[in-house]
C-alpha cells in the first residue's frame, strides 16, 4: 500500500522539489501552497501523514495543524521550518508534531522520517482496538479502516461511533442512547449531525460491499456484514 501524504509548503521550488522526490520514493503526494488550501485537502482526502511548512500565508502551518488535529487526532504530521531555536522546536511538538526538521531539508533524512514515524503508527495500529467488518479491519486508537490495501481516515466523531455499532454488530443499536452518549442530548440539531455522521461511515464502509448500515425508522441503526 503506498502511503499518502499532504504536503503544504508555500515556497514553489521546493515545494515542487520535495513532491517529485517523494513520488520518486513511492509516496503518493498531495501539495497545497498555503495552509487553507492545506486544510481543504485534508477534510476533502484521506491521508496518512501531513508534512507542514511553519510559515504560511492565509494559515500558518501550527494553526494548520490544530485544526487537523480537531478532525483527526491520530494523523501523523512532520513540520518543516526556518526556524531553529530551541522554543520553536517546542512549540512545533506542543501542536501535535511526530517530528521537526529545519530547512534546508535533505531529502534523504526526510524520507528516512517520513518512514519512521509511519512505522510508529503502523505499530500503533497493531496494538490498539480492532473490529472485523466484512473484509474491513477498524483500528478504533488510530481512527483507521483499512482493506488491506487502502486505509480511510476518520474523524474522532465517525470512529466513536462506529465502534458502538460494532460492538452491537448485527444488533440494534438504539438511536437515542447513541445521541446521549456521542452528543449530549437528543435535539433537531444533534439528529441531524448524528445522520451526516451516519452518511459518512456508509460511504466508507463501500469498501466491502457486503456491508451494510441499515437504518430502522424512529428506532435506531444495524451493522450488518456478509459474514453472517
Amino acid at each position: 500500500m503506498t502511503p499518502k501524504i499532504l504536503l503544504v509548503e508555500d515556497d514553489q521550488t521546493l515545494g515542487y522539489a520535495l513532491k517529485t522526490y517523494l513520488e520518486m520514493n513511492e509516496l503518493a503526494v498531495s501539495w497545497e501552497i498555503n495552509g487553507q488550501k492545506g486544510l481543504e485537502a485534508f477534510l476533502r482526502e484521506s491521508f496518512d501523514l501531513c508534512i507542514l511548512d511553519v510559515m504560511m500565508p492565509a494559515m500558518d502551518g501550527f494553526t494548520l495543524a490544530a485544526e487537523i488535529k480537531k478532525n483527526n487526532p491520530s494523523i501523523p504530521l512532520i513540520f518543516l521550518t526556518a526556524k531553529s531555536m530551541k522554543i520553536d522546536k517546542l512549540q512545533g511538538f506542543q501542536k501535535g508534531a511526530d517530528d521537526y526538521i529545519v530547512k534546508p531539508v535533505d531529502e534523504e533524512e526526510l524520507i528516512a522520517r517520513i518512514h519512521a514515524v509511519l512505522r510508529r503508527y503502523r505499530y500503533q495500529d497493531d496494538q490498539g482496538e480492532e473490529f472485523e467488518i466484512g473484509k474491513l479491519t477498524f483500528y478504533f486508537s488510530s481512527r483507521r479502516l483499512s482493506d488491506g490495501k487502502e486505509k480511510i481516515a476518520l474523524t474522532d466523531k465517525e470512529a466513536e461511533l462506529l465502534r458502538m455499532l460494532c460492538q452491537k454488530k448485527n444488533q440494534l443499536l438504539d438511536r437515542k442512547a447513541v445521541l446521549n452518549k456521542l452528543w449530549g442530548g437528543v435535539d433537531y440539531f444533534n439528529r441531524r449531525s448524528m445522520d451526516v455522521h451516519v452518511a459518512k461511515l456508509r460511504k466508507h464502509l463501500q469498501l466491502d460491499s457486503s456491508i451494510s448500515l441499515n437504518n430502522v425508522h424512529g428506532k435506531g441503526y444495524i451493522l450488518e456484514d456478509g459474514k453472517t
